[in-house]
């Protein structure tokens, strides 16, 4: 074939692939829209997407509903999206391990993190430290942090499951306050916060979008958040940051789509759930999970997720954490 046919049909070619881009765009959502959250039902990382599966819902008219597809870290329910079709109809919905700290963990994985196409970041919710007050008397971190210092592997340290920000959170506060808490791994935050709750664990690195509503219960004590600085709506509450001057921790709820999803429907999705954190009843439903809205471009997004690796991959690496 000459030269200028090829060229010529070459770029047809990408003229009609963009056109029906462009037609299904225009005609999407044209059915159910399913998003896959990688973690059980409960937690922040269930509740923060239905919220806002629920507003798209009513905007688009089309059922937006949301699967749970749990366990190796979130990397189950990530490698359903990944190899689902690029059509905008199967999104996930994911807290930070699949998609910015599982690569750094785990030596196989049955998908590439950085192959889903970024759409925007939810929310993000300070992580904290809470504890049963039954089992931990500290009231302070410097106290917490003695107390370990003196008992040391002894406090069990809840987790999210192994490589999620919950259990980062805890080894990045081991390695700055020179103490050894033991481990306990579970299988996201509602199952964790059960058994603290009951005594079967001492102390847990949580984001506060539920372990909040226990500790305004009763049934768990808040020593100290993870954000820079003391939050505007707990002001009596200490960062962490203020004995361990740098400490900072927020888990964050991003949107993402398989590879090569068409830009015009990332774009779609993206300006409807920007539209819905600016929802006064979704922000309303957003305060109650300690949760702030982000926003942002597809774009942003993406910067966003890469500076969030990197800050990550530093812990795994000072910490030597490997998973199988």
């Amino acid at each position: 074939m000459p030269a200028k046919k090829f060229v010529a049909l070459f770029t047809l070619t990408l003229a009609l692939t963009a056109a029906t881009a462009t037609a299904h765009a225009q005609d999407y959502p044209a059915r159910v829209i399913k998003i896959v959250v990688p973690f059980p039902a409960g937690g922040t990382a269930d509740v923060m997407p239905r919220v806002i599966a629920e507003w798209l819902s009513r905007k688009w008219g089309q059922s937006v509903i949301v699967e749970n597809h749990t366990g190796a870290g979130g990397n189950i329910g990530a490698e359903v999206v990944a190899k689902s079709d690029p059509d905008g109809y199967t999104l996930l919905a994911s807290p930070p391990p699949p998609l910015v700290i599982n690569q750094n963990l785990y030596p196989h994985l049955g998908f590439d993190p950085l192959q889903f196409v970024p759409i925007i970041v939810m929310a993000r919710v300070p992580n904290a430290l809470v504890v049963n007050p039954n089992k931990i008397a500290a009231n302070t971190i410097k106290d917490f942090i003695a107390y370990a210092q003196a008992n040391p592997g002894k406090i069990t340290d809840a987790t999210q499951g192994n490589g999620t920000t919950s259990q980062l959170t805890s080894e990045m506060f081991q390695m700055m306050s020179h103490v050894k808490l033991q481990n306990v791994p579970y299988r996201g935050s509602a199952p964790a916060l059960n058994d603290l709750v009951a005594g079967s664990v001492d102390c847990m690195f949580d984001n506060l979008g539920v372990s909040l509503q226990l500790v305004k219960a009763g049934r768990l004590k808040l020593i100290a958040v993870a954000s820079p600085q003391r939050m505007t709506s707990l002001p009596d509450v200490p960062a962490i940051a203020e004995t361990l001057p740098g400490f900072e921790s927020a888990t964050w709820y991003a949107v993402v789509a398989p590879p090569r999803t068409p830009a015009a429907i990332i774009d779609k999705v993206n300006a409807g759930i920007n539209q819905a954190l600016h929802d006064s009843e979704v922000r309303k439903r957003l305060t109650d999970l300690s949760a702030e809205p982000v926003g942002g471009t597809p774009q942003q997004t993406a910067n966003y997720l890469k500076q969030e690796a990197e800050r990550w991959k530093k812990v795994i690496t000072a910490a030597h954490m490997t998973l199988d």
